[in-house]
């Protein structure tokens, strides 16, 4: 599997003893290694082979690790790991106890800062530059890699307009590809677009406006070009970026030619590139579509709904609308803070905006949230993605926080349905008109029902429900982990009641006192965090009412739970089902 070349190459002192030439038959090498490897154990492919070229060069010329190097988001560093130790071990990339699909500090120590999110190079980058000065080691080289995507985000200007009046000895190494998971959107992309090979964008240019010596653009693949380049800036002083262009997934016709597809594209034959076909049998549909099927025919009969999203219009479904009504469907960008606001503006006028968010992505938002939507009690419709553990993409993007985060927060109402008609029915709900905002919390992945598109029902704000009659022991949930309860309920023969909690906040107060008055022993469980969480505010109403009913709560514990399949990170949680069969039978 690894080329005459690669094979050797444990680190990149490995690397550096071979010619430029060499280089290019190692590139190709390390392109084949990474396509065989993802095309059977999944993951981040063609933001890998976009930048094998630069990858290699970047550790070619410079002294890593003493010199610093910040990948931006870290999709793309299959290579980087590949090239610094971790060749062997690929094959385990994103599995349970293997390594980690993005850079992470505790993995090595060329991992000079771990990336998960979005536009946090330029300001780590920063600040290791000012330490070293502070430290004396002017000697050292500062790079950070960010693309054309990430730095249209707010931070990452923010960082580009700290650095600008600073004398560090940093560059910044732009990658243009046009795209970040879906196409990049925005003027600054409109601006880039228009710069060619050898030709800066225009004669006002933005970067040198910033105070960086710009450098660019140059071909990203054009390996001698790349390596004479780096060289010429290892001697240049001050803030510095340089501007290359590349192709996503370059070296795979597929990759090259389906962009968003062949970002994360799953299983596929690493000879043809072509994906792996998925059963014939039908299956139930993925949440987010659920989402972003129903919105469309919500805002068919309703003028004034209008969609947003922060530079995931695929990810989050909503493409749907933006396929049919693309003037009221809006993709933002990596501007988190600007899409909740942007909501929140639209609210004041009598627009009903559904703001579609990855729970870890609206972390990012968290003071727009309070500040511009709760506090002003304005009726904006969060739709919170990939909720609960996401499985494979590890502690960056697990959506456990969300209601911790959001539970404090006055005015603000948190749902949680337990599949996917209720989901659609919330939709519908909140679509009719609320007083105040909503937050509609849904898992990554697929649900459990295939007749999911039925006519439309209002669904009373702020009840819960009770699902199965049982005595003295009543599990209480809320949100889709009612599937795993429900599972073990079934395959236990002790009669335990089942109450959803579709509603977090506001609790259905009065079912819950009657609730602490049946049970002598109440389990909560939740896909989110247990600090904080849904079940401390079972045991704060409890304590309220001054109840003596045992309360046990399920939930992800308080630690970072890092990768793996969501069977297998629900199971270490305390939340799969076989778990909480484990719980249930040792109740008397």
């Amino acid at each position: 599997m690894q080329g005459k070349l690669l094979k050797n190459i444990n680190d990149p002192s490995d690397l550096r003893k071979l010619s430029v030439e060499q280089l290019k038959d190692l590139a190709q090498e390390l392109r084949d290694f990474i396509i065989t490897i993802v095309a059977t154990k999944e993951g981040h492919l063609g933001a890998s082979l976009g930048v094998i070229e630069l990858t290699i060069a970047l550790h070619y010329v410079f002294n890593t690790p003493d010199d610093l190097l910040v990948w931006d988001v870290g999709h793309q560093a299959y290579p980087h790991k590949i090239l610094t130790g971790r060749k062997d071990n690929f094959h385990t990339n994103r599995q349970l106890d293997g390594i980690s699909g993005f850079p992470k500090r505790s993995e090595s120590v060329y991992d000079t800062f771990g990336v998960g999110h979005s536009s946090t190079s330029i300001s780590a980058m920063l600040g290791m530059a000012i330490a070293s000065q502070l430290n004396g080691e002017e000697y050292k080289q500062h790079i950070a890699v960010i693309g054309d995507a990430s730095i249209a985000s707010g931070m990452a200007f923010e960082g580009l307009n700290h650095a600008g009046v600073t004398d560090t000895n940093m560059l910044i190494v732009l990658n243009d590809n046009a795209i970040g998971i879906d196409p990049s959107v925005g003027a600054l992309k409109n601006y880039l677009t228009k710069a060619k090979i050898g030709q800066k964008p225009k004669s006002d240019n933005i970067i040198e406006a910033l105070n960086f010596k710009y450098y660019g653009p140059i071909d990203g693949h054009d390996l001698p070009t790349l390596l004479k380049t780096l060289n010429q800036l290892k001697s240049v002083s001050g803030p510095k970026l340089l501007h290359i262009i590349t192709t996503k997934g370059k070296g795979l016709k597929q990759a090259e030619e389906n962009q968003v597809t062949y970002h994360a594209p799953g299983k596929f034959d690493a000879t043809t590139g072509d994906l792996v076909q998925q059963s014939a049998t039908e299956l139930p549909p993925k949440f987010q579509d659920v989402f972003g099927l129903t919105l469309v025919e919500l805002a068919q009969s309703n003028p004034k709904i209008v969609g947003i999203t922060p530079a995931m219009p695929t990810g989050s479904s909503l493409k749907y609308m933006m396929e049919a009504f693309p003037d009221r469907a809006i993709d933002v960008g990596i501007a988190e803070q600007h899409a909740v606001t942007l909501a929140a503006g639209m609210a004041t006028q009598g627009l009903i905006p559904f703001c579609a968010i990855y729970s870890t992505f609206l972390q990012r938002a968290y003071d727009q949230v309070i500040h511009d939507v709760a506090l002003q009690n304005l009726p904006v419709i969060f739709c919170i993605d990939r909720a609960g553990l996401v499985g494979q993409d590890g502690a960056t993007h697990h959506g456990v926080f969300d209601i911790t985060y959001l539970i404090c927060i006055p005015n603000l109402m948190i749902c949680a349905p337990k599949d996917e008609i209720e989901l659609r029915n919330l939709l519908y709900t909140a679509s009719l008109g609320l007083d105040q905002p909503i937050a509609i919390r849904y898992p990554r992945g697929r649900g459990h029902i295939l007749e999911w598109k039925k006519p439309f029902n209002t669904i009373p704000l702020g009840k819960g429900q009770l699902l199965r009659k049982g005595q003295s022991i009543a599990v209480l949930s809320t949100g889709t982990i009612a599937h795993n309860v429900n599972e073990a309920i079934n395959a236990i023969a002790k009669p335990i009641s089942h109450y959803h909690f579709g509603f977090i906040k506001p609790l259905d107060e009065q079912l819950l006192a009657t609730i602490l008055n049946e049970y002598h022993t109440i389990i909560t469980v939740e896909d989110g965090a247990i600090k904080g969480g849904f079940g401390s505010s079972i045991i704060a109403y409890a304590n309220q009412k001054q109840k003596a009913a045992e309360i046990i709560t399920l939930g992800i514990p308080d630690q970072f739970m890092h990768h793996g399949s969501i069977k297998e990170l629900q199971e270490l949680a305390g939340i799969s089902t076989n778990q909480i069969i484990n719980i249930l039978s040792k109740i008397k």
